[in-house]
């Protein structure tokens, strides 16, 4: 197993404190498209767009502690953490600032609402599940173990699923053609960062056996 020092230094280490302050410019321009939508309440699709925003700011709430946890060991790597960050954030932000396509209110549009909630739903489930061992971090804790119940029983990466779930609905609900290119390079951010985090995953008693009958994201698929 590779051992990994931890960083040195009387202040937060840069890998730490820059999620964070991406969480904070998730934040705002989260706030700032829920703003302008719900100014402009009065049509419908605007008022759903400000609720649907609103329950983004509320999904990033949730995860606080998660994202200013102190970590319990080093973290192995931290540039997928960084990549896969600033393509969820410009992917919302995309979404909640661009011009909404829709000329009025269609209950066609609840379709793609729902599936930001079950989204959401789905990693907060799997967040759950994992309870200590889930970080945003790549790191391998002294005591990790693998978790094969719950939704693990079906996929490897359901806190993934969940994420590319809700902004799929997210960016559909939204849709513009930046958010959808965007949507497309946090596809390929998360693909990345699994295939970065099995490989430390991978030297976890138990856990290549685990792989070898569960997908990935997709049942079937990946």
């Amino acid at each position: 197993m590779t051992t990994v020092k931890p960083a040195t230094g009387r202040g937060p280490s840069w890998t730490v404190q820059a999620p964070r302050l991406l969480f904070l410019c998730a934040v705002a321009a989260v706030t700032t498209g829920m703003v302008v939508h719900l100014r402009d309440a009065g049509n419908t699709v605007d008022l759903v767009a400000g609720i649907l925003a609103a329950c983004y700011l509320a999904w990033l709430a949730v995860e606080i502690p998660v994202t200013f946890r102190k970590s319990t060991a080093p973290p192995s790597e931290s540039a997928t953490l960084l990549l896969y960050a600033t393509a969820r954030i410009a992917t919302a932000a995309a979404a909640v600032l661009g011009p909404l396509p829709w000329d009025g209110w269609s209950w066609a549009l609840l379709a793609p609402a729902l599936l930001f909630v079950g989204g959401v739903v789905l990693r907060q489930v799997a967040i759950h599940t994992l309870g200590r061992f889930y970080s945003h971090h790549v790191m391998r804790q002294q005591d990790h173990q693998i978790v094969t119940y719950g939704l693990y029983r079906f996929i490897r990466h359901p806190a993934y699923a969940g994420m590319l779930l809700a902004h799929a609905g997210f960016v559909a609900f939204f849709l513009n053609p930046v958010s959808v290119v965007l949507l497309a390079l946090l596809a390929a951010a998360i693909t990345f960062r699994i295939r970065t985090e099995e490989r430390m995953l991978m030297n976890i008693p138990g856990y290549s056996a685990y792989a070898a009958g569960h997908a990935r994201l997709v049942p079937g698929v990946w």
